[in-house]
């Protein structure tokens, strides 16, 4: 099964498929290989696919806590073991899935909190140094939670692009997971 330890179920989203399996040097080895990433925590999965399997690039599967008929097995992989075509894809999925699940990611602004006496959550996103920081708590305490990524860049002067900035800073999680001590939207191995 797979390395997920929950009971409830997670969906992912297919990057690639590999219809003849891994290419060793001009030959193909191995039943069809799909790469997915888990929309809840943004786990990246190796599947071992059925030969009938009908699973393209953009469905969505289940992971957990049983696989999706089609898929046979499956594992966490980190962002190295991905494919190009896998790596290429990673990059639009993440900006898909945080605006889809828009109100989750500006809870994260509306929510955070701080680490220590010297660093806050919010210093962990990218561009987003203690002025910027404080703009946003001084924002969020004098009117209210944020509605939208359209809100905050709204009310807080200085911040652009509050959603790419969750995306750089997913994708900063999946691409250099050993250099990131805090982990704010992807799940740790």
């Amino acid at each position: 099964m797979s390395d997920a330890a929950s009971d409830e179920t997670s969906e992912a989203v297919v990057l690639d498929v590999l219809h003849h399996g891994r290419s060793n040097g001009g030959a193909y080895s191995g039943s069809p290989l799909a790469y997915a990433v888990a929309v809840d925590d943004f786990t990246l999965y190796e599947l071992s696919l059925r030969e009938d399997a009908d699973i393209s690039i953009g469905d969505y599967v289940q992971v957990t806590p049983a696989f999706d008929a089609g898929i046979e097995r499956g594992h966490t992989v980190g962002y190295e073991d991905l494919t190009d075509g896998a790596r290429s894809e990673l990059d639009y999925v993440i900006e898909e899935l945080v605006e889809a699940h828009e109100k989750r990611f500006v809870d994260f602004f509306n929510d955070a909190q701080p680490l220590s006496l010297r660093l806050h959550q919010l210093n962990l996103l990218p561009g987003i140094g203690d002025k910027l920081r404080d703009n946003v708590l001084d924002e969020r305490k004098r009117h209210g939670p944020f509605e939208s990524f359209d809100d905050l860049e709204d009310r807080v002067s200085g911040l652009h692009s509050p959603k790419e900035t969750v995306v750089e800073r997913i994708e900063e999680e999946l691409e250099n997971p050993d250099d990131v001590k805090y982990r704010l939207f992807v799940r740790r191995e």
